[in-house]
């Protein structure tokens, strides 16, 4: 049990398997790390917005991010618009924006909001984002060095182009090594951990610690450890998905600098700009309506638009009771999956990456310690990102189907869901409703989603609300708004000086 951890094998690639295997050789140059996937299974790879914690992660494996930007037809977000939301109406909008409330924990800026603009929407009062999202403006300008930004920034991107960058940033600069291989066996030691894979291609691969990147056949956690899966399928119904790309109409189309997210009768539909191209794709329950109602519903919102035959991706929304069993961590779909709403997916990688290359085990004997942290606090995630997905569907007033009316039945939702919107009517979200350091969503954006879906508090006044204080915040972000909006390029301006000239290193 004291064997040292010197050789770790990722199992399978795409966007979850090569982006950890960056993660740990980056962080450990003296590990040895091999990924090993399968000649001719492709990623589902339509995985296209993330997190502004990807500018670390990149930063972090030491890539060029203006390589990044022309390799993998990248595009600046700042956040998510959610149309028709609410009541489902023309002028249901609301942004969720990247960057905090300006003086945000300083005041209460809610009950300020409430008490003296609610005339006005929570995100644009609090915030310059939604501005510059609703312009199409850059989250920099040409000088600003990668990775930095003017406003806080993640990426819409090609998820298959993602896969292959990271693999040739992986073989050529980390010292991964790359088998392509298909795994008929597992071999295990005497003590139930793994020892090695019995592969068709390359024979015998031995390991201290594996990763399951396998995707939804999670071939190591569920296959052969059996480790149940959780469903989520009665809390968030949609386990479907159609996926499509579209061209521009004309190459000079504005660019958005935000996910578009459009409300339909039974899911909601993405729209997502790339340099290149829009990716669209209608999230449902087929519960609720029908493959080929959810396929004219896609086709109605592209309006008539000549498109090939969508994509149908089936998934069972949920997670695994443990995502780190013996010498197994799972990453990636075969940890679980529920609908991109949030761009949670790549997110995840991310933070379990991170977490696996921060706290890798120098021994087999330190390894049960570290693997109950990290079920822990995967758990944690897990059920705060489905708390937070559910809030948006918690507060819909819209009437027009079952799929919202089942939605807002107390049944569906969680006792912690529950228990928080009965706190928020009286107070706004706040950092002691999250305790943990690294929160999945930190408390504003519980509060930007509350307001933005007409959540209506009466707070209880309090000493320290400080309302003229909130009042300069709000003028703060004003002020901001007017000097950004004509300093920013648009979207598609910055990301053409981008590939053309690259940006100042960092």
């Amino acid at each position: 049990m004291s064997k040292p951890i010197e050789h770790v094998v990722v199992v399978g690639g795409g966007s979850a398997g090569w982006l950890t295997a960056a993660v740990l050789a980056a962080e450990h140059p003296r590990l040895s790390v091999t990924l090993v996937e399968s000649p001719g299974v492709p990623p589902i790879g339509v995985g296209e917005g993330t997190w502004p914690s990807m500018r670390e992660t990149l930063q972090r494996i030491k890539v060029s991010e203006a390589a990044f930007f022309r390799e993998c037809d990248v595009a600046f977000k700042q956040g998510s618009r959610f149309d028709r939301w609410v009541d489902g109406g023309a002028d249901d909008v609301y942004f969720h924006p990247f960057s905090l409330p300006q003086g945000y924990g300083e005041a209460n800026l809610a009950a300020a909001w409430r008490q003296g603009h609610r005339d006005v929407p929570f995100a644009d009062l609090v915030s310059y984002q939604p501005h510059l999202c609703k312009q199409g403006r850059a989250p920099k300008q040409p000088q600003t060095p990668e990775f930095a930004g003017v406003a806080n920034y993640s990426y819409h991107l090609d998820a298959g182009k993602f896969g292959v960058f990271l693999q040739q940033h992986c073989v050529d600069k980390l010292r991964v090594r790359h088998v392509l291989a298909h795994v008929d066996d597992i071999v295990p030691t005497g003590d139930g951990d793994i020892a090695a894979l019995r592969t068709r291609e390359a024979g015998t691969i031995e390991g201290d610690l594996f990763v399951d990147c396998t995707g939804m056949a999670a071939l190591l956690i569920g296959r052969h450890y059996g480790v149940p899966f959780v469903s989520q399928r009665d809390v968030l119904f949609n386990d479907r998905a159609l996926a499509v790309q579209v061209p521009y109409a004309a190459p000079d189309t504005p660019i958005p600098s935000q996910t578009t997210s459009t409300a339909q009768a039974c899911g909601w539909i993405w729209d997502i700009g790339l340099p290149t191209r829009r990716g669209i794709g209608h999230v449902y329950s087929s519960t609720h309506c029908s493959d080929d109602e959810a396929e004219r519903t896609l086709r109605a919102y592209l309006g008539g638009i000549d498109i090939p035959t969508p994509r149908r991706i089936a998934f069972d929304p949920g997670y695994r009771a443990r995502f780190w069993e013996r010498n197994v961590v799972a990453i990636g779909l075969s940890a679980g999956f529920i609908e991109p709403l949030e761009a949670s997916a790549l997110a995840l990688v991310e933070l379990s990456a991170a977490w696996l290359a921060d706290d890798l085990p120098a021994t087999r004997a330190q390894m049960d310690t570290i693997a109950t942290r990290f079920n822990d606090a995967f758990l944690y995630r897990w059920e705060r990102i489905i708390d937070f997905l559910k809030l948006h569907y918690v507060l819909s007033k819209r009437t027009d189907s079952a799929y919202w009316i089942d939605h807002r039945a107390a049944r569906t939702q969680s006792a912690r869901l529950r228990e928080l919107l009965a706190l928020w009517r009286t107070r706004a979200p706040s950092r002691r409703d999250f305790p943990r350091i690294e929160e999945i969503f930190p408390s504003a954006s519980w509060q930007y989603i509350l307001y933005g879906m007409g959540f209506t508090p009466e707070f209880t006044e309090r000493a320290s609300d400080a309302p003229a204080r909130a009042d300069q915040y709000f003028r703060e972000a004003a002020r901001l708004t007017a000097r950004m909006l004509p300093q920013l390029p648009a979207n598609r301006e910055m990301l053409d000086h981008i590939r053309q000239y690259g940006m100042p290193p960092g």
